[in-house]
């Protein structure tokens, strides 16, 4: 469990908490590519560590990411005319770029000078992998941008699914470092079944194991941790262990062991104190992959039948997620479809910051224990003004960290085992 003050520490994003602070400094998912698909198109409103701000994509197809309200009287550039190279406020007429310089003030006579003195509040942007990216820390601290690992290169295949969640970001990042709560929660979408590794079905992802209490064992990185969870195999148990690797990328990355058709990524982003926003990928650079409409239909998070326009879930707490107990008699374990909104009903019940002080953990929350403790200490030690996790770490090591499953024979141990052989 946490103390009071080190579940604060962790959880608190918003104007100067520390967290919030150290997770400036990296460069964050501020929407998907898809939210503004066309130049000149709609605007749309962003949430970001307590900040609302409003993105838009201008006329040659550039991104902007700046303050929604106007640095004039305040009003919301939310409505705002996106047209010839800016995002004009309907107030009266001032208009920005991308970089949030004001180009043009139709209130105020040209010999004024005004215009040119304006700089409205925006921030650096990139757009990679099907994702704008903005840099919200101090620019002398900014550090280059680089490729994310799901997309290594131009031509990698990428399903995107986005999902606000109405909880704090520790509490959507803690589900997916959970290797033990998918035997149980998730046992209905990844049953057991007699395969040699994790197998995509379309319905279904099949594990080789019926074990639903794996031996957890940790290893402290540079970027964060890995850790593995050992289950028995349905076959040949005797002389092998089925091992899936987790690995934990800070502030909020987690490579979630792949299947045969692709791999899985996952951010929990927090959006403020109470709310974030998962964004949940799957990638290949070889095979087809799945494509975007196929992933959320199996994860139950496509537009306009799962979720609204902005990304919320049209089931919620306030409709029991959609829970189905005749399907629960039928089968399925828990009745709420998607594995993604099974997580996140557990999460939000928990209230909007759980309090961890009243936990009682076990030997299966071994990885949940290894990353409040790495985080926390990242953060104190961010306050004394070292470089937080990952920051420092080269492209080429980035690329090459990956999670893995697989059944191994007992006698090699997961920290020196090579997937690739």
């Amino acid at each position: 469990m946490l103390t009071k003050d080190d579940n604060e520490l962790l959880c608190r994003v918003e104007g100067d908490a520390p967290m919030g602070q150290m997770m400036r400094r990296y460069w964050l998912p501020a929407c998907l590519s898809e939210e503004l698909p066309e130049p000149d198109g709609d605007p749309v409103r962003v949430r970001l560590l307590g900040e609302d701000l409003v993105a838009f994509r201008d006329t040659d197809g550039r991104v902007g990411v700046m303050e929604e309200q106007c640095p004039h009287r305040k009003a919301s550039l939310f409505y705002g005319r996106n047209e010839e190279g800016g995002l004009r406020c309907l107030y009266h007429g001032w208009k920005f770029d991308v970089s949030g310089q004001c180009v043009d003030m139709s209130s105020e006579p040209a010999e004024s000078g005004l215009c040119s003195k304006v700089q409205h509040k925006a921030y650096p942007v990139e757009e990679c992998g099907g994702i704008v990216w903005i840099y919200m820390g101090p620019r002398e601290t900014m550090t280059p941008f680089q490729r994310p690992t799901f997309a290594p290169s131009d031509t990698t295949r990428i399903a995107h699914l986005k999902v606000v969640i109405e909880c704090n970001w520790a509490q959507g990042l803690e589900g997916a470092i959970d290797s033990a709560h998918s035997s149980s929660l998730h046992s209905t979408d990844m049953p057991a079944a007699r395969v040699n590794s994790s197998t995509a079905t379309g319905t279904a992802w099949q594990r080789p194991s019926t074990d639903k209490s794996p031996r957890l064992q940790a290893q402290e990185t540079d970027y964060g941790f890995r850790y593995a969870a050992i289950r028995r195999p349905i076959q040949n148990a005797a002389t092998n262990d089925y091992v899936r690797v987790t690995c934990f990328v800070a502030p909020f990355n987690v490579l979630i062991p792949p299947n045969n058709v692709y791999n899985v990524h996952q951010m929990s982003v927090p959006l403020d104190d109470r709310h974030n926003a998962i964004y949940l990928t799957a990638w290949t650079d070889t095979g087809e992959g799945v494509d975007t409409e196929a992933w959320r239909r199996f994860t139950g998070t496509q537009l306009g039948i799962d979720l609204d326009a902005t990304y919320r879930k049209i089931n919620n707490a306030g409709n029991k997620y959609g829970q189905d107990r005749r399907e629960m008699k039928l089968g399925s374990f828990t009745g709420i479809r998607g594995f993604p909104n099974q997580d996140i009903a557990m999460q939000e019940s928990m209230g909007p910051i759980a309090d961890r002080t009243k936990e009682r953990l076990g030997a299966s929350d071994l990885a949940i224990v290894e990353f409040r403790r790495v985080m926390v200490r990242a953060v104190r030690d961010f306050q004394q003004g070292k470089l937080p996790p990952a920051l420092g770490l080269a492209d080429d090591a980035r690329m090459k960290l990956a999670s893995w499953e697989r059944i191994v024979p007992k006698s090699i141990d997961w920290r020196d085992f090579d997937p690739a052989s």
